[in-house]
């Protein structure tokens, strides 16, 4: 029986992903554990291995074929000694509808008794859905070639499994001229807007002369900033508070520390074991802070508080046209040298999309640094499930009062925002003094 492959959910959230790149062509026999194809998430490209031996008889959705939901069939196996022709031909064999495609069948004893003068009921076939109603049971490449076609998919008869529509279904109405055109699709083909726009789109462009823009349709990643950050917005209460913390004291043990580095052996010959930013050390001091103030350290769910064990700090890394945010697992556990390559690491693979969902997924706070950049002072927006995030300005030279005198020191603002439903003004306000303690004092990181 013929073996289909799917779009796996590579992670809880998943609902959809971009097939970037088949790794084996038809024919191919391939065994468990090898690699089938890279799909695109939001944020991430991550390989797809296959969990059965076989030969590939179909790739059913082509390379670069962007928006393919969970579960949506991708690709068809021959199992051992079976005809490859026939497993191809077969439209996926006998998948189970997905739930939300196939209403399922009444119950038998719940059908009112038919009477004997009434014909009796044609053998079960789904019926096409409307235009209007919810979409057709069909494949994914059905309903692609579908959509190149112009064919409005309920018009057309299913031949496959519980009636699903197939490839063959839509070549031979193609052929016909049998199946009704798409709503719309002669008005789409003669406009052939590059991106399709909403009113509101259409509002907005109106102010702006005709030719003196170029519009850059949104990606899987800018999609999910927005719809995460509009979420955190609308729906989080939160506060600020805002932080001076001198650093003179910080920098003097950073170059100590740098210069104290061992030497270690790679291709491009010698080079320094680690090599310590200041934003190591305040991924660090952030950690310890949470540690000594557990209650901060914890997310919002609708019954109940969650208190996490251990401070996993998020990292905010820009990459091409995005963000993202790699987690620094037990990071008050680490040491400076160990967060600093790992952080090096995670934000390497984060520019190439090569991160784990579960090394940017989940969190209990995050950092943002626009040190430097030379801000001074910003916010961020809570990043949920956290309930805290701290932004770094850059360090700045300024006259400081001590005992009576006035001497220049250099000082950095760290502002934090709150979740007010799970960390009030107090609690916040003593971890960011928790927090300015560890900066001003980073002897105390290093015990």
């Amino acid at each position: 029986m013929p073996i289909n492959i799917t779009m796996p959910a590579l992670s809880p959230t998943m609902e959809e992903g971009n097939l970037s790149k088949w790794l084996v062509k038809e024919g191919d026999k391939v065994k468990s554990g090898d690699v089938l194809a890279e799909i695109e998430t939001d944020k991430a490209t991550m390989e797809v291995e296959s969990v059965d031996e076989g030969t590939v008889a179909k790739l059913v959705v082509a390379a670069g074929t962007e928006g393919v939901k969970v579960n949506a069939l991708i690709a068809i196996l021959a199992a051992d000694g079976e005809d490859v022709s026939a497993a191809a031909s077969s439209g996926g064999g006998a998948s189970p509808a997905p739930k939300a495609e196939a209403a399922p069948a009444p119950k038998a004893e719940a059908a009112p008794a038919q009477k004997a003068s009434e014909p009796a009921p044609a053998a079960a076939a789904p019926a096409p859905a409307s235009s209007g109603g919810a979409r057709p049971f069909s494949s994914p490449l059905a309903r692609r070639l579908a959509k190149e076609a112009g064919l409005d998919l309920s018009t057309v008869s299913g031949s496959g499994p519980h009636g699903r529509v197939v490839k063959a279904d839509i070549e031979k109405a193609v052929a016909s001229g049998g199946a009704k055109p798409a709503p719309a699709a002669a008005a789409q083909a003669a406009a052939a807007p590059a991106i399709a726009k909403g009113p509101a789109d259409d509002t907005v462009l109106k102010l702006f002369p005709e030719g003196s823009y170029e519009l850059l349709p949104h990606d899987g990643m800018r999609k999910t900033i927005a719809s995460r950050l509009t979420e955190s917005s609308q729906t989080v209460p939160s506060y600020f508070v805002s932080m001076d913390c001198e650093l003179d004291a910080l920098m003097k043990l950073r170059a100590e520390i740098n210069k104290s580095s061992p030497m270690k052996k790679t291709d491009k010959g010698e080079v320094p074991a680690f090599k310590l930013s200041v934003n190591d050390f305040i991924i660090k001091a952030m950690a310890l802070a949470l540690r000594d103030v557990p209650m901060a350290n914890a997310s919002w769910t609708s019954t109940a508080r969650v208190l996490h064990k251990h401070a996993d700090v998020g990292v905010a890394v820009s990459i091409p046209d995005g963000l993202i945010t790699p987690i620094v697992r037990k990071a008050e556990t680490k040491t400076l040298s160990a967060i600093s390559n790992e952080v090096k690491d995670l934000a390497r693979r984060a520019r190439d999309k090569k991160l784990k969902p579960e090394e940017y997924q989940g969190g209990t706070t995050s950092v943002s640094n626009l040190g430097m950049f030379g801000v001074s002072n910003f916010t961020s927006i809570v990043n949920l499930p956290q309930a805290s995030i701290v932004s770094i300005g850059a360090g700045v030279e300024k006259p400081i009062v001590k005992n009576g005198e006035i001497k220049v020191g250099t000082v950095m603002t760290a502002t934090f925002a709150f979740d007010h439903r799970v960390i009030d003004g107090a609690l916040g306000a003593e971890l960011a003094s928790a927090f300015k303690r560890y900066i001003e004092n980073p002897m105390a990181m290093l015990v």
